[in-house]
């Protein structure tokens, strides 16, 4: 295997091109050692790359595929009912595979650059904050569904403010309950946090080891807090049953992501800080925390009061 100093290397020159190489055989011999090297989920690309390239592009030459092969490639994704955010994470991944193919000279150029299609309109998503008699109605619909974990798996999401991935890759290893914390070694950032559990999060926890006990799971130190009983593995998603529960709901816009911002806009409707929430949101720059900032309640008029308070400018 080639040293890893050539990641780092200047692009070959054209008359450097190395022997053809489909783009199967590029990806399984070189691409995906080098995703596994610089990358924290390489697993992800490879379970793209086998789900949505490796049928239609994989048999290829690199230096064969074309724009117009990626264009047809991309709308066959569409026509597939793909999201156009999922489509546009998918092609960048693949343009990512290419230039890392002409960066170790395989190719000459990337044609994603003459593709007609370069990316997807997504739109914007609107921030969803769910108000009282909703998550009142999200959670009855949870509670009433066939899946063992669902109902539990919400409940903690709106206690905790915590990321989908981070309650789902949970391990019991990772909860202190003296502390009050569940540690979270790789976070979307790339670093650790800490996410704070109250006293009802603790509670739900504790159901969420008996419903695995009842189910006859591990609950050992190494075991995940929600494991598949089917595969005895942790759950890849929720998303099937939790649509299912919006639906009955009637709360059909409403995505998983949101109990994160529902999470966050209790704690401003308290009282929190901005600091606070980031700390509790584990947000590494502020600027992420400042998209909740139209929540916070106008207090800049009192501010500029207490220094008149302060100031008695007629006795001077």
């Amino acid at each position: 295997m080639r040293p890893l100093s050539h990641i780092f290397s200047k692009s070959a020159r054209v008359s450097d091109v190395q022997p053809s190489l489909r783009l199967s055989e590029f990806f399984d011999d070189k691409y995906i050692a080098f995703a596994r090297t610089t990358k924290r989920r390489s697993d992800l690309d490879q379970y793209a790359f086998d789900r949505h390239m490796r049928a239609q592009l994989g048999n290829k030459y690199l230096s064969d595929i074309t724009s117009e092969d990626i264009d047809q490639w991309i709308m066959q994704q569409v026509a597939d009912g793909y999201k156009p955010a999922t489509v546009n994470k998918h092609s960048s991944m693949l343009r990512r595979v290419l230039n890392i193919a002409m960066h170790w000279g395989y190719l000459d150029h990337n044609v994603f650059k003459n593709t007609a299609i370069r990316k997807l309109p997504v739109g914007d998503h609107v921030q969803r904050f769910l108000n009282e008699a909703e998550i009142k109605r999200l959670l009855y619909a949870c509670q009433h569904s066939t899946h063992p974990y669902l109902y539990l798996f919400v409940k903690l999401l709106l206690l905790t403010g915590a990321r989908k991935s981070e309650l789902r890759l949970a391990r019991w290893q990772d909860i202190d309950t003296s502390k009050r914390e569940l540690f979270v070694e790789v976070s979307k950032s790339g670093r650790s946090r800490t996410v704070m559990l109250s006293n009802a999060a603790i509670t739900v926890l504790q159901q969420v080891r008996d419903k695995a006990d009842a189910l006859g799971l591990a609950v050992g130190n190494d075991a995940y807090l929600f494991t598949n009983p089917r595969t005895n593995k942790p759950y890849t998603s929720f998303h099937l049953a939790f649509f299912e529960a919006r639906k009955q709901a009637g709360l059909a816009s409403v995505r998983i992501h949101d109990l994160r911002h529902t999470y966050a806009s209790l704690l401003i409707n308290n009282g929190a800080s901005i600091y606070e929430v980031q700390q509790l949101l584990g947000h590494y720059h502020i600027s992420m925390t400042e998209r909740y900032a139209h929540l916070f309640p106008s207090t800049l008029q009192d501010r500029v009061d207490i220094i008149a308070g302060k100031i008695d400018l007629d006795r001077i």
